[in-house]
């Protein structure tokens, strides 16, 4: 860990911020960690996994901090951001977040931040689970994940290299973007798939006792459509813009095997899949 980001604040006790405090806390040497959560449940779950930095006090949670995260969701951001100000979050600081979207925070937090000496870099880990809160933390979360980082308000660049650091030294992947084209990225390979999962488990589920006989593609397809309505919610209308096309394009595409089906044409309809096969046997992990 590197020595400039050494105390750190993290805001917002489910599963991303519980499994952030649980890696920083094995690193050699461990940087001063604090995890604020709203709940007081929360703060006590999070104390019991072993994360000794957790409270429900703010002005606690940001004393002296050098970095700090917001592990909240996007909508509630900035308004958390003005809470931690007022409650004595330190000239100097450098602020991230974990949220699913770029364009959103880096519209609402600079504002908030203003001629505070405090800097904005965005982070989006490519972590997480269908399932939710501090009880579903693991340390292991961010091992071999891409972390795309937004940098739109241009933060000094040794803030941004040590943010850099920070993630590489929990086990990411680091790749800079802007906001616009973070928001095209994820709209196609991570929010698109999620709104592909849900709508087969309302479809192939639709009566759920048939699920029995299903085999592990019926699983791995739906199983992210067990992630959490309220947030997925969020993130879907923060990113409708670029949702809209590859939602489109998929609807077409869907139309295309619905005509081959009508007309009966195998060959067509071996084509389409083998388009698909090539297109997926050229995903590698970790790329």
């Amino acid at each position: 860990m590197s020595a400039d980001l050494s105390n750190i604040t993290i805001l917002g006790g489910g599963l991303l911020g519980g499994s952030l405090a649980l890696k920083l806390a094995t690193l050699d040497p461990p940087p001063h960690v604090r995890l604020w959560a709203r709940r007081k449940d929360t703060a006590n779950d999070a104390r019991a996994l072993g994360i000794r930095g957790a409270t429900c006090d703010l002005a606690a949670a940001v004393e002296g901090a050098n970095l700090l995260v917001l592990a909240v969701p996007v909508g509630s951001m900035a308004a958390l951001v003005a809470q931690a100000l007022d409650a004595g979050l330190p000239a100097g600081c450098l602020v991230t977040d974990v949220g699913s979207v770029k364009r959103a925070p880096h519209q609402s937090i600079p504002p908030v931040l203003a001629g505070r000496g405090i800097a904005f870099i965005g982070s989006h880990p490519m972590a997480g689970s269908e399932r939710v809160g501090i009880a579903a933390a693991d340390a292991r979360l961010f091992e071999g994940s891409a972390c795309l980082l937004t940098n739109d308000e241009h933060a000094p660049a040794a803030q941004a290299e040590a943010l850099e650091r920070f993630w590489q030294s929990v086990g990411c992947r680091t790749t800079w973007l802007n906001a616009t084209a973070h928001d095209a990225l994820v709209a196609r390979i991570s929010h698109l798939p999620h709104i592909m999962a849900a709508s087969a488990a309302r479809i192939c589920l639709l009566d759920p006792a048939h699920g029995c006989f299903g085999g592990g593609g019926l699983r791995d397809t739906t199983r992210v459509a067990s992630g959490n309505p309220d947030m997925w919610a969020e993130i879907l209308i923060e990113n409708r813009e670029a949702l809209l096309g590859p939602l489109r394009e998929t609807l077409a595409d869907l139309g295309e095997i619905l005509a081959h089906l009508e007309n009966a044409g195998q060959e067509p309809v071996r084509q389409w899949l083998a388009t698909s096969k090539e297109q997926r046997d050229l995903l590698k992990p970790n790329c």
